[in-house]
């Protein structure tokens, strides 16, 4: 009886976190699908295609493929460079979740809306392993363009052709950089045109230098001119660019990191004193409001985090 009643907690629990998410992830995602559309002229689309594959449960992917925030988030995956499928991925979020509510709700040691709050954290940690491996997929993209635009001017000005240079490029290349130059010069030789194959580089990596490039590429082809000057100027501009943001992290990584330890520096004393005198600390947890304090300083050492983040960003 009691495992049965366990497993039906379990359950209920998996479910109920399952539908709170699903909404949320469509309020925060669909202004931005709409407004990618909207910038390219296109009506948003409701659906993914009935050729990519959202989940191997056809249950599950049914109920995917009435939310907008598939289509973004098979694109970020994409970006990430994982070949991880969209049901996958929500399926995932959603069993977290449930683990990590059910650990806090058996425990009982913090109030009800904080362990639903830290649940909910909890059920985002497979997006921001995507987020943080798509962004520095895009780093490493990003500090590969210039080599890679040299490489393409000096092969232009051997003679070759915009189609060979980009594939000697790509050859020559090394990852995330050859994947996408490759797939690019795949589509213009053989699939598309070259500029639906541009468009279709700029969306798989929105980056303002990729936009510059595929700018320079298609001008080059309506007007003419000398492409290899261009994408040298191009180079040169980016490396520039790439040194001014170096500089910048190298300044802001100061208060970057003080912020870090000023957010690990309370837990660390609270563990440290916990394990020095227990009874010290042990009536925050026995105690009526103690964990209201334990909840309060929780959320207080969060948005500090994230206001001194915030305040270290700094844009170039």
């Amino acid at each position: 009886m009691l495992l049965f009643s366990t497993i039906l907690f379990f359950v209920a629990i998996f479910l109920v976190v399952g539908l709170a998410l699903l909404p949320i992830w469509f309020a925060l995602n669909k202004t931005q699908i709409v407004n990618a559309a909207a910038e390219q002229g296109e009506a948003p689309q409701s659906k993914l295609l009935r050729d990519e594959s959202i989940s191997t449960i056809s249950l599950w992917a049914k109920v995917l493929e009435n939310f907008d925030f598939a289509e973004l988030m098979r694109q970020q995956i994409a970006q990430a460079g994982l070949d991880w499928s969209v049901g996958r991925v929500t399926l995932s979020m959603v069993l977290t979740g449930a683990v990590a509510l059910v650990i806090l709700v058996k425990g009982d040691w913090l109030p009800g809306w904080v362990n639903a709050a830290l649940g909910y954290g909890a059920s985002l940690v497979p997006y921001l392993y995507i987020w943080r491996r798509r962004k520095k997929r895009f780093a490493k993209f990003k500090s590969q363009l210039p080599d890679a635009l040299d490489s393409l001017a000096r092969a232009l000005r051997a003679g070759h052709p915009f189609a060979a240079a980009l594939e000697i490029v790509s050859s020559e290349s090394e990852a995330p950089m050859s994947t996408e130059l490759r797939r690019a010069s795949v589509e213009g030789n053989f699939g598309t045109s070259w500029n639906q194959a541009l468009e279709n580089l700029a969306s798989r990596v929105p980056m303002l230098e990729i936009n510059m490039f595929s700018a320079a590429v298609l001008l080059h082809s309506r007007t003419g001119g000398k492409l290899s000057e261009v994408l040298s100027v191009l180079s040169e501009g980016m490396r520039e660019s790439q040194a001014l943001e170096g500089e910048v992290r190298a300044i802001a990584a100061h208060g970057k990191f003080t912020g870090l330890i000023l957010t690990i520096l309370p837990p660390c004393i609270a563990l440290i004193m916990g394990i020095v005198n227990p009874s010290y600390l042990g009536v925050l947890f026995t105690n009526e409001y103690g964990k209201y304090m334990i909840a309060a300083a929780i959320v207080c050492l969060f948005l500090a985090h994230l206001i001194i983040r915030r305040i270290v960003d700094i844009k170039v």
